[in-house]
């Protein structure tokens, strides 16, 4: 075949997904560190999935709309780096098809030269031995190779061949990859979506294989959700929406309702179509609400005090009802408004004493999307808007948020915070005195005075760095690295710290998780208050998953 419509454009498109969401688990598996965070398969996926969705009902055969609506689909739905350097590549496709019709196979080849183009300026400092390079390279052989004889089918054959063959190479071109063993997630996530959108021009389009486990990850815990006979805690009923998937998780029932029975009592969990009815009992209805919200948003919510109630019976009390309230539309805007990505109930409760407003649920394991912060910029309603992502697998994301923004009238900032801690040290320096400008530049020079770590698990034996590292084991990570390896989550901590503090310390600061228990907690803090006599230490609980401890010092 010499040219493709529109029509089979969005084949084409929707394979590629559909090829990239089978096989997603394994990209994820490819992740270099041996940590629980590897999610390059599931971003990728998820943003692919808000592109296929908008085009999903599109009749139009030019294929200029229905790149368009392919491009602004994955521009809201992309999460992660890979997710936003990919809606960037098919941005830079769709604009080379501008007022097209059809396409021939030069003009496909010129079509992902542009969005090599477009890709590339969109990361400052792009590194090789990714799925830049394998864009660059695959796109690269094909401009040389096709000419107006070449069939759409030989073009997608070399541009597939040739991605296959750069990935295999990224190891060569980015030394942790070889040390680890690993070939590039994202390139790979890559190759698997042009292999899709090649088997569409045969008439063997993929199908999504609705079999695995859609959710992609381990479901949030919470330690101590669990009550004894004795607490009342809080009955929580809500009704939910599910979806849209271009923004949330796909829902699997069993798993929701195995996750949810974990974290209380008393559970039913009944689903109509899209809509899911949820009453728990619970002792921390935050956590519940957090998770459930991953699939949907809520349509009716509340909330009641039991040990309230059960008090109201004993003595005659009335007890209050509690109902979340949604804000009145078309209030005017705040002057200002800090925007925080955070992992955890008890990091909200931080982040709202140094002056966030507005939360947006995330972190390591379940990236936001770009249009989540479209999302809570609207929500913030504020002239001026300053984006903590707090991870720099999010950073990506929230810049492309900013440029995304309609409301020409707000004034978006990204602070580049790359861990919790550093969004907390930078939004401590906001001063709602100074210009939005000046504000900017002392937060994000606040940044350079937090050193980070964390303490987490790892998932399969490795060797990085010269550390060991086995499965099961708690690892300490500094400054990107892997520094210690043991047993013991204290004795992980404890040896992380004393990497990292020094004779100009003055603050530590440790957040702990959801694993952690408050026993252990009162161990570390005589510990470290012998140890570190003149430091102030600051002990929070965070009730973050997968980080046992996140560290900061100053």
């Amino acid at each position: 075949m010499k040219k493709i419509n529109g029509q089979l454009l969005k084949r084409m498109f929707i394979s590629g997904a559909n090829n990239l969401f089978n096989h997603y688990p394994e990209i994820d598996a490819l992740n270099v560190f041996p940590v629980p965070d590897g999610d390059t398969g599931m971003n990728m996926n998820l943003t692919l999935a808000s592109g296929c969705k908008e085009i999903s009902s599109l009749a139009d055969k030019d294929v200029w709309a229905i790149g368009k609506v392919f491009s602004r689909g994955l521009l809201m739905g992309a999460r992660g780096n890979s997710g936003v350097i990919t809606s960037q590549i098919f941005r830079g496709f769709s604009q080379a098809l501008e007022n097209k019709k059809d396409i021939n196979a030069v003009e496909l080849s010129e079509a992902f030269e542009k969005g090599v183009e477009v890709a590339y300026q969109a990361v400052i400092k792009p590194v090789e031995g990714t799925i830049l390079t394998v864009i660059r390279e695959s796109s690269g052989v094909l401009h040389k190779e096709v000419d107006e004889s070449t069939s759409i089918e030989k073009a997608m054959e070399i541009i597939t061949r040739e991605a296959k063959n750069s990935l295999a190479h990224t190891p060569e071109l980015l030394p942790i990859l070889k040390e680890v063993g690993v070939i590039d997630s994202g390139g790979a996530g890559l190759v698997k979506i042009l292999e899709g959108m090649a088997l569409a021009l045969e008439n063997k389009d993929v199908i999504r294989n609705e079999s695995l486990n859609s959710e992609g990850q381990s479901p949030i815990s919470a330690a101590g959700a669990q009550m004894e006979d004795e607490e009342f805690g809080y009955c929580t009923e809500f009704i939910m929406s599910l979806g849209p998937d271009s923004v949330k998780k796909p829902f699997n029932q069993p798993k929701f309702t195995e996750t949810l029975a974990n974290k209380g009592t008393s559970l039913v969990v009944v689903r109509d179509e899209d809509i899911v009815k949820v009453h728990v009992h619970t002792l921390t209805p935050g956590n519940i609400l957090n998770y459930a919200q991953q699939f949907g948003e809520f349509l009716k919510l509340k909330i009641e005090n039991m040990t309230e109630q059960h008090h109201a019976l004993e003595t005659g009390a009335t007890v209050e009802q509690h109902v979340d309230l949604v804000p009145e539309p078309n209030q005017p805007k705040q002057p200002f408004a800090l925007i925080a990505v955070s992992s955890g109930d008890g990091i909200d409760e931080f982040f709202n004493e140094v002056g966030i407003s507005t939360i947006v649920k995330g972190g390591q394991t379940m990236n936001p999307s770009s249009e989540d912060f479209v999302e809570a910029i609207k929500k913030a309603n504020a002239e001026t808007v300053y984006l903590f992502p707090n991870n720099s697998n999010i950073l990506m994301a929230a810049n492309q948020a900013c440029d995304m923004i309609e409301d020409k009238e707000v004034n978006a900032f990204v602070i580049p915070s790359k861990t919790i801690l550093q969004g907390i040290s930078a939004a401590i320096n906001f001063n709602p005195e100074a210009t939005p400008e000046e504000n900017f530049k002392v937060m994000k020079k606040a940044l350079k005075n937090v050193k980070s770590g964390e303490v987490t698990f790892a998932i399969r034996d490795s060797e990085i760095g010269g550390v060991k590292v086995k499965k099961d084991d708690f690892i300490g990570i500094f400054d990107k690295d892997i520094v210690v390896d043991d047993k013991s989550k204290k004795v992980v901590l404890l040896s992380l710290l004393d990497k990292m503090v020094d004779d100009m310390s003055s603050i530590i600061t440790l957040i702990y998780g959801a694993d952690v228990e408050v026993e252990l907690v009162s161990e570390i803090r005589q510990i470290l208050e012998e140890k570190y006599p003149d430091v102030d230490l600051d002990i929070r609980n965070g009730q973050q998953p997968v980080y046992s401890f996140l560290v900061g010092v100053e």
